[in-house]
């Protein structure tokens, strides 16, 4: 009885490690992220008209900085707040291509998954001022 007991133990914990290898990669995209990601989107559009005069400014001069940076942070924020709504009505159904996964990134990087495109794509969060987040939401870090 004992025997049969330890074996079905182990054969119980092997399946479980077993399942846990096989997680797919877009297991961490679920509903409830995504309806994080919606609230966040819309809350924190606004900060892309700072993060933008910011990146024209740095690339190409005061003046692009606050003129061109405005009017595309403006543009930039209400595309963001488009797809906040968006996915907030859908927060509960897997819309792109069957996942959770947010639709407007740029292209597939080494992992396989979109990364950030700073000029075209959007992060998966809203970007945070002033200072490089410590979280790595989208963005591949030094150790990937």
């Amino acid at each position: 009885m004992k025997r049969f007991l330890l074996t079905s133990l182990l054969l119980a914990m092997t399946g479980t490690v077993y399942a846990d290898i096989q997680a797919p990669p877009a297991s961490e995209y679920t509903a409830t992220r995504k309806l994080g990601r919606a609230l966040g989107n819309i809350i924190y559009a606004v900060e892309e008209i700072p993060v933008t005069m910011i990146r024209w400014n740095t690339t190409e001069g005061d003046y692009a900085g606050y003129s061109v940076g405005i009017v595309d942070g403006i543009a930039r924020t209400f595309t963001r707040m488009g797809y906040g709504v968006y996915e907030l009505v859908t927060f509960w159904a897997p819309t792109y291509k069957c996942t959770y996964r947010p639709p407007y990134q740029g292209s597939c990087g080494r992992s396989g998954l979109k990364e950030y495109n700073v000029w075209s794509g959007f992060s998966e969060f809203p970007e945070e001022i002033g200072f490089q987040s410590k979280y790595n939401y989208s963005r591949p870090g030094k150790d990937n």
